[in-house]
């Protein structure tokens, strides 16, 4: 066979195949047709179509931020401005000007007492408290705890809401919360939300105590926040801002994001007690001391790396009562050494006023065990 003929064979060969082909595929897609027109249930035809992801995360988004919306105006009314007039220092060019200091606060209750930080309230001669609505109305200190950092103050007029308390012990990290408050005084009832990052915190004050089981948040908390409240969803108090962390004072690194808030059971229970006595019971022993640490020990060639030195017995003082000393040491109180994790003020406060516990202290070089009930020291 020539080559010619050979090519021309071939070639209406492959056009059979091609022809045979299509109609093979024109046949399947006319059985495919009656097929799918005859019987509607075919999987094809009922498969629903599959929402869009975006969809759905849009409509959870809306439902969080319906809740927040809704926790902040149920609670918005109860939070207010706390500004406060502290008196001027004498100087060397005589008495400076009174300054203004502010802060926040919440609503807690129908005769108008307002819970808020003490550093807020601490040292003024004057308060007023701006309410969500702009009215103003003076106010006065109840009473205080500095050791908590928290003061109630007492609103002369009528209050337009009550903040509702919840339960901070059942916070939990991840949870969101919002902060409300006056940032830097001017941006009233401003409003952040975040996350609680932990429970249980400890912060050192730098006054020989440690501010104990605050609640971190990464809501924002700058200036002028101060007393005011942290809410979860459901609108209720879970806590009151305190501080702010910027920068762990290491190689100047700045952090962000690092706020703290009193727990509101512990805020509850203070301001009942103040509310009720005008004042938050402590437990008092009655010295001047000086905490020691290693460095001091170190330096001063002390006998022990952790206790508290006895700079002064205050007359008429459980303290003297119990037969403690200037000089002594105290190195144990009840059952809990003084060390790093232990305060001497941290540890007292495991105590009620009227407690009798031991104390051991060192003195000189001898240990000795000392029996003292517990005072009452009035914040």
């Amino acid at each position: 066979m020539s080559g010619r003929r050979l090519v021309y064979v071939l070639m209406v060969a492959l056009a059979a195949g091609l022809s045979a082909l299509g109609g093979a595929l024109a046949g399947g897609l006319a059985v495919y047709s009656a097929l799918t027109r005859g019987s509607p249930s075919a999987p094809v035809l009922v498969l629903p179509p599959t929402p869009a992801p975006q969809a759905v995360l849009q409509v959870a988004s809306t439902d969080v931020e319906t809740t927040i919306t809704q926790a902040v105006e149920k609670i918005g009314p109860a939070v207010v401005t706390v500004v406060g007039s502290v008196p001027g220092q004498l100087t060397f060019f005589g008495v400076s000007p009174d300054e203004q200091v502010s802060g926040s606060g919440v609503i807690i209750s129908p005769e108008g007492y307002i819970l808020t930080n003490n550093h807020v309230v601490e040292d003024t001669k004057e308060l007023t408290v701006i309410l969500a609505d702009g009215d103003n109305l003076p106010a006065a200190i109840v009473g205080a705890d500095l050791y908590a950092d928290l003061a109630v103050i007492k609103a002369q007029g009528a209050v337009p809401s009550v903040a509702t308390l919840g339960n901070s012990d059942t916070l939990k990290p991840g949870e969101t919360v919002i902060a409300i408050g006056s940032p830097l005084g001017d941006f009233k009832n401003s409003v952040t939300v975040g996350v609680v990052s932990a429970t249980g915190r400890m912060i050192d004050t730098g006054r020989g105590y440690r501010m104990e089981d605050l609640v971190q948040t990464d809501a924002a908390i700058n200036s002028g926040n101060s007393g005011g409240p942290l809410i979860n969803l459901e609108g209720e108090v879970v806590g009151i801002n305190t501080l702010v962390v910027r920068g762990s004072g290491v190689g100047g690194a700045i952090a962000e994001g690092l706020g703290f808030a009193i727990p509101v059971n512990t805020a509850g229970a203070v301001a009942e007690q103040i509310i009720e006595k005008g004042y938050f019971s402590r437990p008092y022993l009655g010295i001047r001391w000086q905490a020691i640490t290693p460095e001091i020990s170190a330096a001063y060639r002390l006998p022990v790396e952790w206790g508290v030195y006895v700079a002064e017995v205050l007359a008429d003082s459980p303290a003297a009562a119990s037969g403690l000393r200037r000089g002594d040491i105290i190195t144990r109180i009840g059952d809990i050494s003084l060390d790093e994790e232990h305060s001497y003020i941290n540890t007292i406060f495991n105590y009620r006023p009227g407690d009798r516990i031991t104390i051991q202290v060192l003195r000189g070089t001898e240990q000795v065990q000392l029996e003292v009930t517990l005072g009452e020291a009035k914040n």
